[in-house]
């Protein structure tokens, strides 16, 4: 057995679970660490994509009341068929663009300048909708995820498409997405957990399925190691946010990204690092 696959695979799964949620991108992070980790082939690739299910078990913990209440809804109650409709609305907009251009995204777009670059630009965003969000309470239309209408979650679901650029964010996207059509941080923050449930566990299934000939059984303690650390961390890190964000904006967050992405840039063009790999 090689520990020291597994150890990677433990240290990828931790900063999997602990920037998936937040608004700096686990798809950045993972391109990077995955760098400095030699763990940069196609099989890597795969594996970052898979061990995304582990932190989507940590939402389904965390959210099991609400996800057990909407599942068994279903056949008969209103609230649950708007919020499972929505959800649905909301994750056909990065199925259909990741099924013509994700092979495209993933072959030019992987790379760490992308990733900080986009680090950088959506660190702005981040700043510009805090302010607004600030400055013009009056804009904010719904408090609860379960009030949203499906324009509301189509809206949602075409910002979601923007996080295919490694380095935006899928969290960032929805947040601060939804915040800017009028969700509250809670509300919007909701809504962005529901819709990772789908959106990672297919894109996971997806990406084992399309790449299974590099797959073996051999693989399976380093996949295993990388779920399951990815499902404790994100746990940790998902509890931590919902009661940052009841006293918090998400500044902090947009000089991280603003400053880590510009740290990486650097590195790069001194050749203090090869990024590239």
């Amino acid at each position: 057995m090689d520990w020291m696959l597994l150890i990677k695979a433990a240290v990828m799964g931790i900063v999997e679970g602990l920037t998936e949620f937040l608004p700096i991108s686990s798809t950045g992070h993972l391109i990077l660490v995955g760098t400095l980790l030699e763990m940069t082939d196609t099989k890597a690739k795969v594996f970052d994509i898979a061990i995304q299910t582990g932190a989507i078990f940590a939402v389904i913990l965390v959210y099991w009341q609400k996800v057990r209440d909407t599942m068994l809804g279903l056949p008969t109650e209103k609230p649950a068929q708007r919020l499972a409709l929505n959800v649905l609305v909301a994750f056909i907009p990065a199925v259909i663009l990741g099924l013509l251009y994700g092979r495209q995204i993933t072959a030019y777009l992987f790379n760490p300048v992308v990733v900080a670059t986009a680090f950088i630009l959506g660190g702005l965003v981040i700043l510009w909708a805090e302010n607004r969000y600030k400055n013009n309470p009056a804009a904010i239309r719904i408090d609860d995820a379960d009030k949203m209408s499906l324009k509301d979650a189509l809206k949602v679901g075409l910002v979601q498409c923007v996080a295919m650029i490694p380095g935006t964010s899928r969290s960032g996207a929805t947040i601060i997405g939804g915040m800017l059509f009028g969700l509250s941080r809670k509300a919007s923050t909701d809504f962005s957990f529901y819709l990772a449930i789908p959106t990672l566990i297919g894109a996971g299934v997806y990406s084992l399925y399309k790449e299974r000939a590099l797959l073996s059984l051999a693989d399976m303690p380093m996949f295993g190691v990388g779920l399951l650390f990815s499902f404790l961390s994100a746990w940790v890190c998902i509890r931590w946010l919902l009661q940052y964000i009841a006293s918090h904006s998400f500044v902090v967050f947009a000089w991280y990204r603003i400053v880590f992405g510009l740290l990486v840039l650097l590195t790069a063009q001194m050749g203090w690092v090869n990024w590239v790999g």
